[in-house]
């Protein structure tokens, strides 16, 4: 007890604290550096743009020189007529996104976790991370030529006796085209996070198990999910504060105008008005609102993970 008190009454304060953890990792802290930087330059100081969200914003004029119209263009976005379809097809693809794309990596790992042979295993890791690393420029183009009505998918179903159709004509068939091939792309890249924690299990509880006489689905239901259960909470959490964030240009290389109905989302919306329209004020607006709400459901999602599970980011 005397330690303890004797260590807290040193009287070293915070500065001082940090300037000797400085001295004795130097190099961890010369490394995190550039992450700083990067930080610093492309997150927090753009931040001062917002101010053009209440802005009549004109580039000739400036920040300072634009007029101030307040709120606005939050209310122009709320009584735009396309407002009720952004908002719905943004959360359902999202929402499509989550249900189907986030479990996938975790079934990935674990069945590459069940693979005996180590040179297999490596093939099927090296194999499921090459979609991560193609341009997202060609993958559209894969998209479009093997959906297209001459295109392989179309070959292989006219022997079931289907028409061939041009499916990213057809709005009902957006989505389920967007969310596989998003799940293709991702799933070998993601599902690295889940083999780290894996490779983190004590073997011995499995060794244990196996004496006991359970499988390998009793192995994996009992002792690997239960290790991973901290990973997917952080992971899902971070996922859900995130939900209103669906990258443009992926859907702008795919979409024509028969498909709007259902592929038009808020960050394509914005990406028109924005950058076609020139209208930066508007835009900036629209991207502020998402913010917003972005924040409320990963604060909310976060109090409700620790309280149900007692798993958060903070």
């Amino acid at each position: 007890m005397n330690k303890v008190k004797k260590n807290k009454n040193t009287g070293e304060g915070v500065g001082q604290r940090l300037k000797r953890d400085i001295r004795q990792n130097k190099y961890v802290y010369l490394m995190a550096v550039p992450v700083i930087l990067f930080y610093i330059c492309f997150c927090y100081l753009p931040m001062g743009g917002l101010l053009i969200a209440f802005q009549d914003y004109s580039p000739t004029k400036g920040i300072w020189g634009s007029e101030w119209i307040g709120f606005e263009n939050f209310i122009d976005f709320f009584n735009d007529y396309q407002f009720p379809r952004l908002l719905r097809n943004t959360l359902t693809l999202s929402l499509e996104l989550i249900l189907f794309g986030f479990p996938a990596p975790i079934l990935l790992a674990l069945l590459i976790n069940e693979l005996r042979g180590k040179r297999y295993r490596k093939i099927v890791q090296t194999v499921s991370y090459l979609p991560h690393f193609i341009s997202l420029v060609v993958i559209c183009g894969l998209i479009s030529n093997f959906t297209a009505s001459t295109g392989v998918i179309n070959q292989v179903l006219s022997f079931f006796g289907f028409e061939p159709k041009t499916f990213l004509m057809d709005p009902k068939l957006f989505h389920p085209l967007f969310v596989i091939s998003d799940i293709w792309q991702s799933v070998g890249w993601g599902s690295i996070v889940y083999l780290s924690a894996i490779s983190g299990i004590d073997p011995g509880l499995y060794e244990a198990a196996s004496i006991d006489g359970a499988g390998r689905f009793r192995r994996i239901w009992h002792i690997t999910l239960p290790a991973l259960i901290p990973t997917i909470t952080v992971l899902f959490i971070m996922r859900i504060g995130n939900i209103m964030n669906l990258g443009y240009e992926k859907i702008i290389l795919l979409y024509n105008p028969t498909i709007m109905e259902t592929a038009d989302i808020i960050s394509t919306f914005t990406y028109r008005r924005g950058l076609l329209d020139a209208d930066y004020g508007f835009s900036t607006a629209v991207g502020m609102f998402n913010s917003l709400v972005n924040f409320v459901i990963l604060f909310v999602a976060n109090k409700l993970s620790r309280k149900l599970t007692g798993e958060s980011l903070w």
